[in-house]
């Protein structure tokens, strides 16, 4: 998508300054939010990418003004909207007015709840050999999908050099768009600064991005 959370190499946004000392959660409705997106998460009704998109569709004021799990508490109202698992009136009344629809699969909970929190494995076998190899150059292509994509907005149209390859994985875009587990390879692309962001940028600056086979193409 080309929407506002798209902010990589965006002016005006300031310089992140992590605290050394900061808790994971600051505020108890923080930490139910983390716990209720991934059991949710559990029951198969999305995956990572899917529940990325729908972040991504939050309207921009919205999406500007609200904080990390704000996004992830909101994200989970509209998922659970959309599939039909709830209700405005029973998000309304923070009660269940009946019994919900059957679920894919039955939710993580008690002991097991936290197993939700461990990463999946992506990976998918190649339908072909990787186009590209380690030290060639490449450019990300000028796309912009009206879907989920991976690209970042900064990187498109520029030139790098694959610095690795890391397997072939699903690919977030047909996931999103299509619904399938189509597997791409997945590489590490550096680009120079002055690439990216022209002679204002840093000396020596170099950033690096995971691009999947789609996004590339040879300059």
């Amino acid at each position: 998508m080309n929407g506002v959370h798209d902010m990589g190499g965006m002016d005006g946004f300031g310089k992140v300054s992590p605290d050394a000392h900061e808790v994971p959660f600051p505020a108890e409705w923080q930490a139910r939010s983390f716990a209720l997106n991934r059991v949710m998460g559990s029951a198969g009704e999305w995956n990572i990418d899917v529940g990325r998109y729908w972040i991504e569709t939050l309207p921009p004021a919205v999406y500007l003004s609200s904080s990390y799990y704000k996004k992830w508490f909101l994200r989970l109202e509209r998922l659970c909207l959309h599939l039909n698992l709830v209700s405005e009136r029973e998000l309304a009344s923070g009660h269940s007015s009946g019994p919900g629809r059957p679920l894919k699969r039955q939710p993580l909970s008690g002991p097991h709840a936290g197993a939700s929190v461990s990463r999946p494995n992506h990976d998918q076998p190649p339908r072909a050999p990787a186009a590209f190899a380690v030290g060639e150059k490449v450019r990300a292509r000028n796309i912009h999908p009206h879907s989920h994509t991976r690209l970042p907005r900064f990187a498109r149209g520029h030139v790098g050099v694959i610095e690795r390859i890391q397997g072939c994985h699903t690919y977030p875009d047909a996931m999103v768009a299509k619904g399938v587990k189509q597997g791409e390879w997945l590489y590490t692309v550096v680009f120079d600064g002055r690439e990216l962001w022209g002679p204002d940028a840093e000396d020596g600056t170099s950033v690096s991005i995971e691009a999947f086979e789609p996004y590339l193409e040879r300059p």
